[in-house]
C-alpha cells in the first residue's frame, strides 16, 4: 500500500498555500540571486556544499528546487531549545521535512551563547556575537525565525504558522504553553491534522511532571550515571549528553510513527516524550538484570557483567579494546597472543566460568598486552575473526578512513562563519540521497522570508512588528 504524503484538507489545497509551501520546499534559485545548492568532493573526501546566502528578501514567484528525502513536503514548525528537541527536529529536517525554527527575538536559542568554541566571523568587521559550536550542531537544515509568542501578535503568527505545518515540536515544561493559548488542545482545533510532540525532563502527568528537565540530573536520577565509572571510583556522567540524544530520537521516531498513523486515520495526535523515561528504556540488559533476576548493577569502567573478557586494555604505549563473546572468539584471542594454554585451564574453558574467574583472567591478559605497544596488537588481530578496536580521540576518529569513505565529515557555506565542518548524515536511502541542504541559520535569517512568503504579511506589517518587538 501506497501512503500519502499529506492528506488533503481544504487548508491545504488552496492555491495560495499550495504556492508558498512549494517556494518554502527548497532554496530559491533565480538569475537574481544564485542561490542553487552544489555538492562536490574535494581531495580530503570532504562533500562540499556551497550556498550564496547574502538575500534575505527572496522574490515571491522564484524557482524552487524541490528538497530531497523521504520526508520532503512536511513541515515542522520548531519551539524547542538547547539539544534534546533541536536534536529531534534537526533529525527530521536531515530527511528532507522544512523545519522552521521559532526563537526568542532578545537570546534566541540558549546555545546561540554556549562558547567557547565559536566559529570565528569571516568578515573581519563584524563584531558581533560569533555562532557557538555547540548551536551549530544540531540546527543545520533549519530556518530561523524570531517571534515573541508571549505577545498576541506572536501567539497570532504562531498560530497561523500551524496551520500551514505538519509537525509541532516543543520542550517547555507542562501546562505552560497551554496558558499562552498554544496548547494541544487549542492547536489541534485549529489544525486537526497536527502531531504535536512536547519533550519535557518527566513527563505531562506524575509527581515529578512539572520539574525542568537537565540531562546530567536525569543521567545521575535514572541509573546512568551510578553504574558509568570504574569500578573503584566514582560515578561519571557520560562524555556526550546522551540522554538528550536518547530522547531526541525516540522523539523523531514518535513523529514518523505518529506521521504513518495519521496517513491512515487522517488525524494528529500529542506525543508525550520524557529525558527520564527515555533513559529508563534504555538501561537494556541492566533494567532487565534487575527486574527479573534482582540483580543490582556496579560500575565496571570498560567491562561488560556477562562477557568475560571484553573490555580495555593498557598497552605498553597506550589502550586497546578487545571483546570475545563467544568461545570461539576466545579461542582465537589465545592462539593470537601466544597464551594457548589458557585454553586448558578449566576456569576459562566456558563464558560463565570466565564470568565467575573474571579478575584472573583479566589480570594475566593485562600482563600480555602491557608487552608490545597498541599497533603491534591492532596488527596481530586484523582479519582475525575478534572484535578489538584502538582507542581513537577526536582528531582520528574523524580521520578515519571509514568516516570519511561514508560522507560523515560534510562542508558547507555559512553566511556569517564561512565554510564550516559538519558531521554527516548517518542514515544513506537507496532512492534519496541525503544531505545538508541549508547551514544553521542566523538568528532570526529567515524571519522576513517566512512572514511574507508563507504567510503573506506586508512589508508594513513586518516593520509594524519588529517595531513592537515581535519579531
Amino acid at each position: 500500500m501506497i501512503l500519502p504524503k499529506r492528506i488533503n484538507t481544504n487548508f491545504f489545497m488552496t492555491k495560495k498555500y499550495n504556492n508558498n509551501f512549494k517556494y518554502l520546499l527548497g532554496c530559491i534559485s533565480n538569475n537574481n540571486n544564485n542561490k542553487s545548492i552544489n555538492s562536490i568532493n574535494n581531495s580530503n573526501g570532504i562533500s562540499s556544499i556551497s550556498r550564496n546566502n547574502d538575500i534575505l528578501k527572496p522574490e515571491k514567484n522564484g524557482k524552487v528546487e524541490e528538497g530531497e528525502g523521504p520526508l520532503s513536503g512536511y513541515r515542522i514548525l520548531d519551539l524547542t531549545r538547547i539539544l534534546a528537541g533541536p536534536y529531534c527536529t534537526m533529525l527530521l529536517g536531515d530527511l528532507g521535512a522544512e523545519v522552521i525554527k521559532v526563537e526568542n527575538p532578545i537570546t534566541g536559542d540558549d546555545t546561540r551563547s554556549w562558547g567557547p568554541p565559536w566559529a570565528k566571523n569571516c568578515d573581519p568587521n563584524d563584531k558581533s556575537l560569533p555562532e557557538s559550536t555547540y548551536f551549530l550542531c544540531v540546527n543545520r537544515n533549519k530556518k530561523s525565525i524570531t517571534v515573541n509568542f508571549k505577545s498576541s501578535d506572536g501567539i497570532k503568527i504562531i498560530k497561523e504558522l500551524v496551520k500551514r505545518c505538519d509537525v509541532l515540536v516543543e520542550n517547555y515544561l507542562p501546562g505552560k504553553l497551554d496558558k499562552l493559548g498554544l496548547g494541544y488542545d487549542e492547536l489541534s482545533e485549529i489544525n486537526p491534522q497536527l502531531i504535536y510532540t512536547s519533550i519535557t525532563g518527566y513527563g505531562q502527568t506524575g509527581p515529578y511532571s512539572n520539574r525542568a528537565g537537565y540531562d546530567v540530573m536525569v543521567e545521575a536520577e535514572a541509573g546512568l550515571m551510578y553504574i558509568t565509572g570504574e569500578e573503584d571510583g566514582n560515578p561519571v556522567k557520560v562524555g556526550v549528553a546522551i540522554t538528550d540524544l536518547t530522547t531526541g530520537l525516540y522523539a523523531h521516531g514518535a513523529v514518523m510513527a505518529a506521521l504513518l498513523s495519521r496517513a491512515k486515520t487522517n488525524l494528529g495526535q500529542w506525543i508525550d516524550c520524557s529525558l527520564i523515561e527515555s533513559q529508563i528504556a534504555s538501561l537494556a540488559n541492566i533494567a532487565s538484570n534487575y527486574l527479573i533476576a534482582n540483580r543490582e548493577a556496579d560500575r565496571m569502567g570498560t567491562s561488560h557483567p556477562s562477557i568475560v573478557p571484553y573490555q580495555v586494555f593498557p598497552t605498553k604505549d597506550n589502550f586497546i579494546m578487545i571483546g570475545a563473546g563467544n568461545d570461539r572468539q576466545f579461542k582465537i584471542l589465545c592462539q593470537t597472543i601466544n597464551q594457548e594454554n589458557l585454553l586448558q585451564d578449566l576456569r576459562f574453558k566456558t563464558n560463565a566460568s570466565r564470568v565467575q574467574h573474571r579478575k584472573e583472567l583479566i589480570s594475566l591478559l593485562k600482563s600480555k598486552f602491557q608487552e608490545e605497544d597498541t599497533n603491534h596488537w591492532l596488527e596481530m588481530f586484523s582479519d582475525k575473526g575478534i572484535p578489538f578496536a584502538p582507542i581513537n580521540n577526536i582528531q582520528k576518529t574523524f580521520e578515519h578512513p571509514q568516516v570519511i569513505a561514508r560522507g560523515m565529515i560534510q562542508e558547507i557555506e555559512h553566511p556569517k562563519t564561512g565554510k564550516i565542518k559538519l558531521t554527516g548524515i548517518p542514515v544513506k536511502y537507496s532512492k534519496e540521497k541525503l544531505k545538508i541542504r541549508l547551514p544553521p541559520p542566523t538568528f532570526g535569517q529567515h524571519t522576513y522570508e517566512i512572514l511574507s512568503n508563507l504567510l503573506n504579511y506586508t512589508d508594513q506589517q513586518i516593520n509594524d512588528l519588529k517595531a513592537n518587538q515581535v519579531i
